[in-house]
């Protein structure tokens, strides 16, 4: 079984989370809220809830994995259903969108944890986002949203050897993040764009790329893979069935970014 890096971290998050009493975890099914949702089921039982979103902004294998993922750790599971695109703000996507986003899922999460019974809402937030362009975090201190990875400061690598250690599957999968984080700020969020970047990365992940992020520039395609992949991507059978993959879902020009796969390359102070 793996070591855990840092027990002290460990034991300060089961403290965390027991002194709850129960929570309501937000839970894609990813690395992080995976983690959190079976240290909470262990700790809480049944006083631990994870609800899922289901919305336009969620890559389809999340939407298909988190129910399964919740059975397989035992946890409560509940799907919450939403459609941001309702909000035209939303739409037109400004460099605050990720407030706006998380200020309304959150207060749905409030209210459904209100509804159980239940007075925490918690969040898979680490050290690591800190220092990322995350507006959505503002949103999250404002309706007191609980981030017990971040208060035991763990870090992605202590969450993938945590996770390791504990027998979870999501311990080495790779980072997932909401669709709309693939289209530049100005550009409007549109359920066929939304569409065409998860088939996109759905079809690359199939061909064998691991970490992988279609950026969606109108009729340009820019993919980003890890720089290991570069080779792979560049050999002339793969980059004829990425094309034509591409050309299928749309998008007229593609790109492959010779900087690779980086998360938060759509950030306003991203270079």
């Amino acid at each position: 079984m793996a070591a855990i890096s840092d027990p002290a971290k460990m034991e300060r998050l089961r403290e965390i989370v027991r002194s709850t009493g129960g929570m309501v975890v937000a839970f894609s099914g990813g690395v992080d809220s995976t983690f959190l949702a079976a240290v909470a089921r262990e700790e809480l039982g049944d006083n631990a809830l994870a609800v899922t979103i289901i919305s336009p902004l969620q890559p389809r294998i999340e939407r298909e994995e988190a129910p399964v993922i919740a059975a397989g750790i035992g946890i409560r599971h509940r799907i919450l259903e939403c459609d941001d695109l309702d909000q035209p703000y939303f739409r037109h996507n400004p460099p605050d969108r990720c407030y706006h986003c998380k200020h309304g899922l959150f207060s749905r999460l409030k209210a459904l944890a209100k509804d159980e019974g239940l007075d925490i809402v918690a969040d898979g937030t680490l050290v690591d986002d800190l220092s990322d362009y995350r507006p959505g975090r503002r949103a999250l201190g404002e309706l007191g949203v609980l981030s017990p990875l971040l208060e035991a400061g763990f870090t992605k690598d202590d969450v993938r050897r945590a996770s390791r250690a504990m027998g979870l599957p999501t311990a080495d999968a790779p980072s997932m993040a909401c669709l709309a984080s693939r289209i530049p700020h100005g550009e409007e969020i549109t359920t066929g764009r939304l569409a065409a970047v998860d088939a996109m990365e759905e079809f690359l992940r199939g061909m064998g790329f691991i970490r992988v992020r279609a950026r969606h520039h109108g009729e340009i395609l820019r993919i980003e893979v890890s720089a290991d992949q570069f080779g792979r991507l560049a050999d002339d059978s793969m980059r004829s069935a990425v094309c034509a993959e591409a050309k299928r879902l749309g998008f007229r020009h593609i790109a492959a970014d010779l900087e690779g796969y980086r998360t938060g390359s759509m950030n306003p102070h991203a270079v």
